[in-house]
């Protein structure tokens, strides 16, 4: 072989060794970036962990914030407000009854038919409107007049063949879902407006009574009984299935709970009387916080970027609003780690692009390519092409967000249940806890609504799961997670039909 020969031989092979080279560092650079994302996930699980030690201080801690609040205003981030309910439907309530519950851009009408007997529910009627949109920046008198005439005309629907079952003037229930200050269980006062309404003449003024003299305007013989909350509604319907319901939770978009407390344990309210001995607390649970929840630099982030700073620590943690923001920030991070995704995309920083039901739509896809989550990603964060391993990797970040969400959920309605007793070690009284002595079990009902928990089955299956881990096999068959339906209609109209009867007026007295 003459020179050229040699010299082109060792010039092939002097390039076949740099494409090698240049292929394996391509490899290497590849394997580095992905074990970079696995890192992302490893670090997610580890902060987000939540072992049933860790759940049992969260528990303690909402106990022992939830007898704070009691005790004293601003003693808690738990709000702790009364509601003047201390008389729940018991099953025994009859005649018809209505609702009105006003949440937002919509506003439902509800009639529900009452037997004299335990979940006689005879029949109901619902009726949605939309609130104009001119009217949630127009004047009281103009809002609440469009709502009594709906009701009206609902009435009026009812035909002449259907007879009353009493002659007393009818009852109404009021769920209002904006921020109220109740100063009695039919009256309240609004501290401010959300959700897009800013009537400026109504705040400061008893809601109650702005609806009540509509109705009057309108020749309705219809008298407001109960001015209520969603959650609080859940409870009473809850307690009109089974008197055993002691709480109600409330875990979609947003999360809430309430719960039935002794009178006496009331201390911020000295001399506070019930004809029950007890009354229904409205916790505001979503502001609940303790330096034992597991937070991570997304959840930092993510309650910075939000329009309320430092409030609804534990709501940002737990409920449907959150979760989906949660999982796009940690996919956005893995994202710069790795081109495993594809090219960038602008909307993975889309902040809320990714809503909870898409991301437990992906969790729960179950087809061996992960089909549905390829879908997701293309059509909602323009991710096209992502690899099944990537999926994988997606779906993984899903449970850990949604796993920590339902086992913190669950350690919260434990909580409750430890502050009242009900969780076998005695409960919890003058801020500290009894469980030297022990307590007899009694069979416990917590009645539940929202999406996250009767929609999305993963989330529920942890949380039954962390609530059975919590309480022990000894305690946790007394008690039980009952799901409710439409507690702020159906359970206002029950709150209204309880506090309708002669010897329900006048039950909560302050000396």
């Amino acid at each position: 072989m003459g020179r050229l020969g040699v010299g082109l031989a060792v010039g092939c092979a002097m390039a076949a060794c740099i494409v090698a080279a240049a292929m394996v560092g391509k490899r290497v650079n590849k394997r580095s970036k992905w074990l970079k994302m696995v890192k992302v996930l490893e670090e997610l699980e580890e902060s987000c962990d939540t072992t049933v030690f860790r759940l049992k201080q969260v528990v303690d801690a909402m106990a022992v914030e939830m007898h704070a609040g009691l005790a004293s205003e601003g003693g808690s981030k738990l709000k702790m407000l009364l509601t003047y309910v201390d008389k729940l439907p018991n099953g025994r309530e009859e005649g018809t009854y209505y609702a009105l519950d006003l949440g937002g851009t919509n506003f439902r009408v509800l009639r529900v038919h009452l037997g004299d007997q335990r979940s006689a529910i005879l029949g109901q009627d619902i009726e949605r409107q939309p609130i104009p949109q001119h009217l949630m920046t127009s004047t009281s008198e103009d809002l609440f007049d469009f709502i009594a005439s709906s009701l009206k005309d609902f009435i009026e629907k009812e035909g002449n063949d259907l007879e009353q079952t009493s002659p007393r003037r009818r009852g109404l229930g009021f769920t209002f879902s904006f921020p109220v200050k109740q100063s009695s269980v039919s009256s309240g006062i609004l501290m401010k407006w959300t959700k897009g309404f800013a009537i400026e003449d109504t705040i400061g003024r008893d809601v109650s009574e702005c609806l009540q003299l509509a109705l009057s305007r309108k020749g309705l013989d219809v008298r407001v009984a109960a001015l209520i909350n969603d959650t609080v509604g859940t409870l009473a319907l809850g307690h009109y299935n089974d008197e055993d319901t002691v709480a109600a939770v409330i875990i979609g978009t947003g999360t809430n709970a309430c719960y039935l407390e002794r009178a006496d344990a009331i201390i911020k309210c000295q001399g506070l009387l019930t004809t029950s001995g007890s009354m229904v607390v409205n916790m505001e649970w979503g502001n609940f916080w303790s330096s034992h929840l597991p937070r991570t630099s997304y959840d930092i982030d993510l309650d910075v970027a939000s329009p309320n700073p430092n409030d609804q620590g534990f709501e940002k943690m737990i409920s449907g609003m959150y979760l989906g923001d949660i999982v796009r920030r940690v996919l956005l991070r893995m994202s710069k780690q790795s081109d495993d995704f594809g090219p960038s995309s602008s909307k993975l920083a889309v902040p809320f692009v990714l809503r909870t039901p898409l991301m437990a739509a992906m969790h729960e896809d179950d087809s061996p390519d992960l089909s549905e989550v390829a879908k997701i990603l293309e059509e909602v964060l323009e991710l096209p092409d992502v690899p099944v391993k990537v999926r994988k990797l997606v779906v993984k970040v899903c449970d850990v967000i949604t796993r920590r969400a339902a086992r913190l959920a669950a350690a919260g309605i434990v909580g409750i249940l430890k502050k009242i007793g009900r969780d076998g070690s005695g409960g919890i009284a003058s801020g500290k806890f009894r469980s030297n002595r022990p307590s007899r079990l009694r069979r416990t009902v917590v009645a539940i609504e929202g999406g996250l928990y009767t929609s999305y089955t993963t989330f529920r299956e942890y949380l039954n799961e962390a609530m059975a881990e919590i309480l022990g096999e000894e305690v946790s068959p007394y008690v039980i997670l009952r799901v409710m339906e439409d507690g702020s209609g159906t359970g206002a109209a029950l709150v209204a039909a309880a506090n309708s009867l002669p010897e329900a007026a006048d039950t909560v007295q302050l000396q």
